[in-house]
């Protein structure tokens, strides 16, 4: 008779506090983890796990499934990586609060921010929904391959109560501020994980326009804060440009100390300012070991974004003649680019745009990589265009268009133009290295078409703790406690995120020496046959979300026992004897 309803047996077990792993058995009961070490009797099922890892789930902190969460319940492709527990309503965009009236605002907002094209959102948002609670409240009723945490995104707040106004990125009143404040506490006690904002230039609406967050006061900003303060409960989450790292870095440190409240910021490294990360990240740590509760988010690899004929950019894109064939089918657009006359002429043509990503971004062939199989996102300088143009004796514009139509047309190019400084991935070793930072700024269900980046849990995994060659790696234990218990943590999500008696059964089995990511191919599988990008990796032998098996050898089973997490969660008392 079974004594158990799952046994892991003989797995090499890292618990996520970053201990040294042990070669143990783990027990599962209603959802929870009820023994470790040698375990006595049978289970309903056990899962061989000799020979390979075990790990508590991974919590992703910074994804975009706010639209997808709504029609789907599979929270691809993060859920295909490992992550149990996924937070969204990042850098201030999101569906709520919303009045009727304001649904197409927000929606190209969030095309142009995240690129999820606007049919799909129209034809999948079911708009079941006004305030956030509403919005918690629709999530609450539906069931998803991960759990989901949710946070009030700051440009919904602002346009819901200014209007015009807080589109226009007009100063809040007083009185604004107050009612915004009113209703981040009323969404944090409803359950959001907190208040997210941005204020980079780099968000705009899918016509051009800066997000309404942009140039919020630091009054407005302390005041919403002040809210989850009352409230006692919920985390910031802000994405800037630093342009004064110094200025900025200042102000949110008043906003914590008003606030008490717990505050992350997107760090990267760029070439415009090759160590201005340092400074950001420098005044983070000094915040932090003055007691306040700041970090750093850091993405495990670099920045960038994939480049294809069926994307959303190729190195083409701002090429009168290419434009000529831009809305094609994919076949009879690949068609005409191995049409001799056509590819003369476009070869031929030069770019013609005033947008500078695409004037500048696509035209540095010697930051622009092929990708191939096995994937490797920390590239040397001879796999650039640049090089393979002059192996090949021809132009970067001929080299890429014949890499781009390799495969069927499918061939893809990587722009890494973040976190890759001289081509070797150094500054984010040492933002990973900081006790400041957290993992992050995955974007999973964001950037459909041109990003794909739900997979870094592999890429740590493999690349850092495995095959890294251009410099030292780090240890897994580090890595798997930074993406479980650290990350955890700090949403305040302490049921989950380690591996002992009584905590939540979210848990990886992998087969961390034959792991491999694979590349990121196109589907058609949103609303309206909206197209994104899909990767799969192999030696996820099973991930299992509090106690049920969710995927077996990268495949989902069909099982949905996650739901929306509202609010911070306590740790469990028996686990906290057992300590």
């Amino acid at each position: 008779m079974a004594t158990h309803d799952i046994i892991l047996r003989g797995g090499l077990v890292f618990d996520g506090s970053g201990a040294a792993p042990r070669e143990m058995d783990v027990a599962v009961d209603g959802g929870v983890i009820t023994g470790m070490g040698k375990v006595n009797g049978k289970g309903r099922e056990e899962i061989d796990a000799r020979g390979q890892i075990v790990t508590p789930g991974f919590v992703d902190v910074h994804t975009h499934y706010d639209g997808q969460a709504t029609w789907g319940s599979e929270i691809s492709p993060s859920s295909l990586h490992g992550i149990t527990t996924a937070v969204m309503g990042n850098c201030g965009v999101g569906f709520a609060p919303c009045r009727t009236e304001d649904h197409d605002r927000l929606i190209r907002l969030m095309e142009g921010v995240e690129d999820i094209p606007f049919p799909v959102l129209t034809e999948g948002l079911p708009w079941a929904w006004e305030s956030f609670p509403d919005y918690l409240d629709f999530l609450g009723e539906r069931e998803f391959d991960v759990d989901l945490a949710a946070q009030l995104p700051h440009a919904a707040l602002r346009v819901y109560v200014m209007g015009d106004r807080g589109a226009n990125r007009e100063d809040a009143t007083p009185a604004e501020i107050k009612e915004m404040a009113r209703l981040a506490k009323e969404a944090v006690m409803a359950g959001a994980i907190g208040f997210s904002t941005s204020r980079t230039l780099n968000h705009r609406t899918s016509d051009g326009q800066p997000t309404p967050t942009l140039t919020a006061s630091e009054a407005e900003l302390t005041g919403i804060a002040m809210g989850l303060s009352e409230a006692g409960r919920g985390v910031l989450q802000f994405v800037s440009d630093f342009n004064d790292p110094q200025k900025e870095a200042a102000m949110l440190r008043r906003i914590v100390e008003a606030s008490g409240r717990p505050l992350s910021v997107s760090l990267a490294q760029a070439d415009v300012a090759p160590e201005g990360w340092r400074a950001l990240l420098g005044a983070i740590e000094q915040a932090v070991d003055d007691g306040l509760p700041m970090a750093a988010q850091v993405a495990p690899r670099p920045v960038g974004v994939l480049l294809g004929l069926e994307l959303t950019l190729n190195t083409f894109s701002a090429h009168p003649v290419f434009r000529e064939i831009a809305d094609l089918p994919f076949e009879e657009k690949v068609r005409r680019l191995n049409d001799a006359d056509f590819r003369k002429r476009l070869l031929a043509d030069a770019p013609d745009t005033d947008n500078p990503f695409l004037k500048v971004m696509l035209r540095s062939f010697g930051k622009i990589f092929q990708l191939t199989d096995p994937v490797d996102y920390e590239p040397g300088p001879d796999r650039t265009i640049e090089a393979i143009a002059a192996r090949r004796g021809v132009s970067n514009e001929e080299a890429a268009l014949d890499l781009m139509l390799e495969r069927g047309g499918r061939g893809m190019l990587y722009l890494p133009f973040l976190n890759y400084a001289q081509g070797s991935l150094e500054p984010i070793r040492a933002m990973m290295e900081s006790t400041a930072t957290l993992p992050g700024l995955s974007d999973g269900g964001a950037h459909v078409g041109m990003i794909c980046d739900g997979s870094f849990t592999t890429t740590m995994l493999t690349h850092w703790a495995r095959d890294r060659s251009r410099g030292p790696k780090l240890p897994l234990e580090y890595l798997i406690h930074r993406q479980t218990q650290k990350t955890a943590r700090w949403m305040g999500f302490n049921d989950r995120g380690l591996i002992a008696p009584g905590y939540r059964a979210d848990l990886n089995v992998i087969d961390a020496s034959n792991m491999k990511l694979h590349l990121p191919e196109v589907i058609h599988d949103l609303p309206a046959g909206g197209r994104r990008l899909m990767q799969r990796a192999s030696g996820y032998t099973a991930t299992i979300l509090v106690g049920q098996v969710t995927h077996r050898d990268g495949d989902p089973t069909g099982a949905k026992p996650g739901r929306l997490v509202r609010g911070a969660q306590a740790a469990p008392t028996r686990a906290i004897a057992a300590e």
